[in-house]
């Protein structure tokens, strides 16, 4: 008769335990029905599901075999019967919507995975696996800047995602974490192309400012930028009050700002990890050209479409020459360049901050806000405020391991 046995194996983690484990179900010509492993401070845990043609006392000595293989290596072997009913309640799960919930921050504590299982318990989401992405941390690390990431795979489908994106937010803002909540699908690790945002996203600071700031209108130019960014001012009218404010300006000003350019902490990791990977990198701004290509040299970014400030013999004319790069624009060039590299909008990665940054993040299969205003982090599929901008690559499912951080 067919009996279905999960095996279920424990202790310290040493060579030869699933050789020993197979070896004797090989030599009665067991079927795997499923396998899986982890390994934690090195101690093992493993589980093994299996069909036999068996009688009852075949299947006793297949047991005394397995634990006389097993005795030796000091390890916990325990047998649990399966009914075909179970067994086929378990297939029938297969095709369930597959979800992936990234948990970041700069430390993982129990109260936070506490709350994250909880809602994704409420939400009637099961969990299948857990694995860390980060790297080991050292105790007395642990204080210090550092990334952690734990990766959930759950399956089911939520019957109101309104509600559990608004759980997780409730929670990332509560216990000072970032939650990534996104459909598992081939293009999860199969994007091509990542556009960024410059300013307050690539760098640390908004170029603007620091011109106007150079030429003495620093805080008109200032509150104008953060209320566009809240988005309570229309992106080209305030554009233009801003570059108004700054005719007159001398031409050899911007190359010192651009020579003093902070890169936001984890841009130089991003890029040069995406370069290895063979993804396109673009900068689409709604700042200027000549700090966009100043970046392109230093990162080694593939495209940049930004404002070209209008300059006459050596002076900024409050002016720009061609297309105003606003919100709507950037979703254009983020689209055309979709369709320039030939892949699908779903392989595009969008990450930019303020409220002009919306119409791309919207359109790209894999939208983030960064260190974003809080219209932004609200409207925007994902959010990262805790960690630099690699982390991004957590949510492609890397670890730290695979050596791109």
């Amino acid at each position: 008769m067919k009996e279905i046995l999960l095996i279920n194996v424990s202790g310290d983690d040493k060579p030869g335990v699933t050789s020993a484990i197979t070896a004797v179900l090989a030599q009665h010509q067991a079927t795997i029905l499923d396998i899986g492993q982890a390994v934690i401070h090195d101690t093992l845990a493993l589980g093994i599901l299996v069909a036999l043609e068996v009688d009852a006392n075949t299947k006793a000595v297949i047991l005394d075999e397995i634990h006389a293989r097993t005795q030796p290596l000091s390890i916990q072997v325990r047998f649990q019967p399966v009914s075909l009913e179970s067994y086929q309640h378990w297939v029938d799960q297969q095709g369930k919507p597959r979800h992936i919930v990234t948990l970041l921050a700069r430390q993982i504590n129990a109260a936070q995975i506490a709350e994250l299982t909880d809602i994704t318990f409420k939400h009637g989401l099961n969990i299948d696996s857990i694995n860390r992405l980060s790297g080991r941390i050292p105790l007395d690390a642990l204080e210090n800047h550092s990334n952690a990431c734990v990766e959930f795979s759950v399956r089911g489908t939520p019957e109101d995602l309104t509600a559990l994106r608004a759980d997780f937010m409730d929670l990332s803002a509560r216990l000072d974490v970032d939650i990534a909540f996104q459909r598992d699908t081939v293009y999860r690790r199969n994007r091509r192309l990542v556009c960024f945002d410059m300013d307050s996203t690539l760098i640390e600071a908004e170029v603007i400012d620091e011109l106007a700031i150079a030429a003495g209108v620093g805080e008109q130019v200032i509150a104008i930028t953060e209320a566009a960014m809240r988005g309570e001012l229309d992106f080209k009218q305030s554009f233009a009050r801003r570059l108004a404010l700054l005719k007159g300006l001398d031409e050899s000003v911007l190359e010192g700002i651009a020579a003093n350019l902070r890169l936001t902490e984890g841009a130089e990791k991003l890029i040069s990890s995406l370069k290895k990977l063979g993804y396109k990198t673009a900068i689409l701004s709604g700042g200027f050209n000549y700090f966009g290509r100043y970046l392109q040299q230093r990162l080694g970014i593939d495209y940049v479409y930004a404002n070209e400030l209008d300059i006459v013999d050596g002076k900024v004319t409050g002016d720009v020459v061609g297309t105003v790069v606003d919100g709507q624009r950037k979703a254009e060039l983020l689209a055309m360049l979709a369709q320039k590299e030939g892949i699908a909008l779903e392989q595009v990665i969008a990450v930019g901050d303020g409220a002009n940054d919306l119409p791309m993040l919207s359109v790209a299969g894999l939208g983030i806000a960064f260190r974003a205003k809080p219209l932004v982090k609200a409207s925007a599929q994902h959010a990262i405020s805790t960690l630099g901008l690699d982390a991004i690559l957590y949510l492609l499912g890397f670890r730290d391991r695979d050596k791109l951080l």
